[in-house]
């Protein structure tokens, strides 16, 4: 399954023309999108519209919406931090770390414009759209 990243849904419900959001908009039209609770809220909370948020919050529940965290995932997602920060790499986000462990562990492919992401990918084996 595809799990989409705030940083591109933001951009996304922003209507900024992005490579990232035309590859989310054929996305939707074509394979299975999915978006973690996490990213659920993080979208959510940052809305300042009643109206908006009631679109977006629509739009979002009508996709596979994912619980992220659970201890196995945790205690993975420190792992990994750990494991980037030997090498000399720290992700500046905890969530990041959450997400991009969710997605190795579970096998699914991020679509995301965050470079917090890109030693996930070097390192871990994070699969990524693009």
């Amino acid at each position: 399954m595809l799990i989409v990243d705030a940083s591109v849904w933001i951009d996304f419900f922003a209507d900024r023309d992005t490579p990232e959001v035309e590859l989310l908009d054929r996305a939707l039209h074509r394979e299975a999108v999915g978006v973690g609770d996490l990213t659920l809220c993080e979208i959510l909370q940052g809305i300042r519209s009643d109206r908006q948020f009631r679109t977006v919050r629509r739009e979002l529940l009508g996709l596979d919406v994912m619980p992220v965290v659970d201890t196995d995932i945790a205690l993975k997602a420190a792992q990994n931090y750990r494991s980037l920060r030997r090498r000399g790499i720290t992700i500046r986000k905890t969530m990041d770390a959450l997400i991009a462990t969710f997605c190795i562990e579970k096998g699914h492919v991020l679509l995301h414009n965050d470079r917090d992401f890109d030693p996930f990918e070097e390192h871990l084996g994070l699969q990524v759209v693009g």
